[in-house]
Formats: C-alpha cells, sequence, structure tokens
C-alpha cells in the first residue's frame, strides 16, 4: 500500500500543477477583472509573485481612481520587487508614492524603492551611477523617516554603498601611482586623486593609505624632476610626510615614511647652496 501511494502521489502533483496551470491560463485571457484580481491576491499570498505580477499588470490601470487601486498598485510594486525586477520595482514604488502620498504603506514603500535601488549597485570595480541615486534614495529615507521601524536596515545599506565607492575612489589612487612609475602626469594624477579622496572621504579606513600614496608620489615626482624643479617638489613632499606623521603618529607605514625622509632630507641638503667664506 505504501509504494503504491508513493506512485500515486507525484502524478496527483503534477495533476494539481496542471489544473492550476489551466485555471491561470483561462483567468489572464479573459476580461473578467474581477477574476483576474481575486486569482492575483491568491497568488500574491501563496507567495507565486510572478503570476501575481502578470495579473496586476493587466488589472492596475482599470482599478485607477478606485477604492482597490491602492491595494493593487502596492502588490503590483512588490510583486516585481520579490521577482528580483529591482528597475521595475523601484520605478512602481515611486508611482505608488506620488499616486497615494497619504498611504498608511508610504513609508514601506519608500524603503522598498531606495532598496531597489540599493540591489541595483554592482561591485565596486564597475561604474556607480547606480550607486550614487541608491544612496541618494536611500540618504531621503533616513533623514525623512529616522524613527521608523526600516531606519537600521537603511543606514546599514547606506554604509555599506559608502564604503563600496571609497574603495572604488581608493583603487583609482592607488592605481593613478602605480601607472606614475612609468608617466610623469600619472603622478600629478594620483596626488590630485588622493587630496580629492581625503577630502570627500574624511573618515574612511584609506585615508592613511591614500596620505601615504600622496607622499611616495611627490618624492617620485621630485627625485626624477629637473634640478631647477627639484627643491620645490621635495618640500611639498616633506609637507606630505609631515602631514602624514600629524595625522598618524604611529601610522602602519613609518618604516617606509622614515625611509622617504631620510631621502628627501638627504637630497635637500646636497641642493643646499654652498656658502663661500669671504676672506
Amino acid at each position: 500500500m505504501f509504494f503504491k501511494m508513493r506512485r500515486i502521489f507525484p502524478i496527483l502533483l503534477i495533476a494539481i500543477a496542471l489544473q492550476s496551470c489551466s485555471e491561470y491560463q483561462k483567468v489572464l485571457k479573459n476580461d473578467d477583472v474581477k477574476a483576474k484580481y481575486d486569482l492575483a491576491e491568491k497568488y500574491y499570498e501563496e507567495g507565486d509573485f510572478k503570476r501575481a505580477n502578470r495579473l496586476y499588470e493587466q488589472i492596475a490601470p482599470k482599478y485607477v481612481g478606485k477604492p482597490q487601486g491602492e491595494r493593487v498598485m502596492f502588490f503590483l510594486s512588490n510583486s516585481y520587487f520579490n521577482r528580483g525586477d529591482f528597475n521595475m520595482a523601484g520605478y512602481q514604488f515611486e508611482r505608488f508614492i506620488k499616486s497615494y502620498p497619504k498611504s498608511d504603506k508610504v513609508v514601506e514603500a519608500s524603503f522598498l524603492g531606495a532598496k531597489s535601488y540599493y540591489e541595483l549597485s554592482p561591485e565596486y570595480s564597475l561604474d556607480q551611477t547606480e550607486t550614487d541615486k541608491a544612496l541618494l534614495k536611500l540618504q531621503n529615507f533616513i533623514n525623512t523617516y529616522s524613527e521608523s521601524e526600516y531606519f537600521v536596515e537603511a543606514n546599514a545599506m547606506a554604509q555599506e554603498l559608502t564604503a563600496k565607492k571609497e574603495e572604488k575612489a581608493f583603487r583609482i589612487v592607488k592605481q593613478y601611482n602605480k601607472l606614475g612609475e612609468f608617466n610623469y602626469d600619472m603622478l600629478k594624477s594620483a596626488v590630485a586623486a588622493s587630496d580629492n579622496f581625503v577630502s570627500d572621504n574624511p573618515g574612511s579606513k584609506y585615508r592613511e593609505d591614500a596620505m601615504f600614496i600622496k607622499l611616495e608620489a611627490l618624492t617620485h615626482m621630485a627625485m626624477n624632476s629637473f634640478e631647477s624643479l627639484k627643491e620645490e617638489r621635495l618640500k611639498s613632499a616633506k609637507a606630505a610626510y609631515n602631514t602624514l606623521k600629524k595625522q598618524f603618529p604611529e601610522s602602519k607605514f613609518d618604516k617606509e615614511a622614515n625611509t622617504i625622509i631620510e631621502k628627501i632630507n638627504k637630497e635637500l641638503q646636497r641642493l643646499e647652496p654652498q656658502t663661500v667664506e669671504s676672506k
């Protein structure tokens, strides 16, 4: 009996699935808006967001201005989100907020809309336009709904995206400095990128690294300059060393930085004009 039931059970599952599929296709193709609404609700509650989404897409225009319109539009937006279609989810949540600014769902819609853009943020090595957009949305949410139950998660996502942007900016600084071994203009870019990074990211974990890279780049520039430009550039490098030591007295780059400053001071001494004693 047990083995007989084991054979029958998969057949029953297939039959139920086929019946469900048949019902879905039938409702999808007919013009009965109420039937589509009821089936969409059923699928949504069951977590079948793909089918629910398709049905909500069809009926949403029919419910504009009607009492159920708010519910339909929110579920449509959220079904996009749960399907992983974050472009459409972000767009639809924004439409929902504009259409129903006094809805009880505005806070949740604002959060999920911002989270949709967060999900679209690529890895740090790629273009960060989507990350900038997500950060703007998240910051607006954080500023507007500081007492929200979603505040902690929104803040954590904003911090993660900020760290991602910092990493990309820092990698650019490092890349310029590396290319500067063979290209003088890249050294100038490394110095400028380092200054911009430190200015734009005052609390970054890469701040010390960026300042040391500036010291390295300025020193390399100075040591490979024409004699007429060398003294001024060595002094700039020395100033970068002093700034690094002031802000990070026990820098992890102490050994390398001290070796660099010894070279700088030695070269500056060489360039000092020799005093000829008058007789």
